[in-house]
């Protein structure tokens, strides 16, 4: 599903205009992209909730040559999803 499908599903869904659908759901994911950015969690209950991890240094291999390389660090976003979402997928 594209950001346009979702967009129209919402404003469909929730009988508003694309233009408010689409303002909702661009306010959601900076609030998301905020709320990550200072280190916070992000939890909706039933769905599932958004974290950031640290992902340590690791060593792997360039594919063509086979050298050796370094992975730096890193930080990166993590999605559990809920027990509810879970088991609509099921």
């Amino acid at each position: 599903m594209t950001k346009a499908e979702l967009t129209a599903f919402v404003a469909d869904k929730a009988g508003i205009t694309k233009k408010a659908a689409e303002s909702a759901i661009n306010a959601f994911t900076d609030g998301v992209s905020t709320a990550l950015e200072k280190g916070q969690s992000v939890s909706l209950l039933g769905f599932g909730s958004f974290k950031v991890a640290e992902r340590a240094e690791r060593e792997g291999r360039n594919p063509r040559t086979g050298e050796k390389i370094k992975i730096p660090a890193a930080k990166v976003v993590k999605f559990t999803p809920g027990k509810a979402l879970k088991d609509r997928v099921k």
